[in-house]
């Protein structure tokens, strides 16, 4: 069996937005705004839905593997390499 391909990316959460989108990249870390509230996750549930629709994965595929109650987060995500990523993020 091969190895899984995994992407690792750091995001900038802004919550509680009007809609869910990428502003851009600084410092290598993505900044994105979130349209759900800092409250109970949902802030953390919106971000996963929306890049598991971007790149085109299972919800479950991705994981915030740090920074879960912290603004900058470090995002691992199963099935897509760092590349593919790098490219979607910048064409959005």
């Amino acid at each position: 069996m091969g190895k899984m391909t995994v992407a690792k990316i750091r995001v900038k959460v802004n919550p509680g937005a009007s809609r869910t989108q990428i502003l851009g990249v600084e410092d290598g870390v993505y900044r994105v705004r979130v349209a759900a509230p800092p409250v109970k996750g949902k802030a953390n549930k919106e971000l996963v839905r929306y890049l598991a629709t971007l790149f085109k994965v299972r919800k479950g595929d991705i994981e915030i593997s740090s920074g879960e109650h912290a603004r900058t987060k470090a995002i691992t995500i199963k099935g897509i390499q760092t590349k593919e990523v790098t490219e979607i993020l910048n064409n959005v």
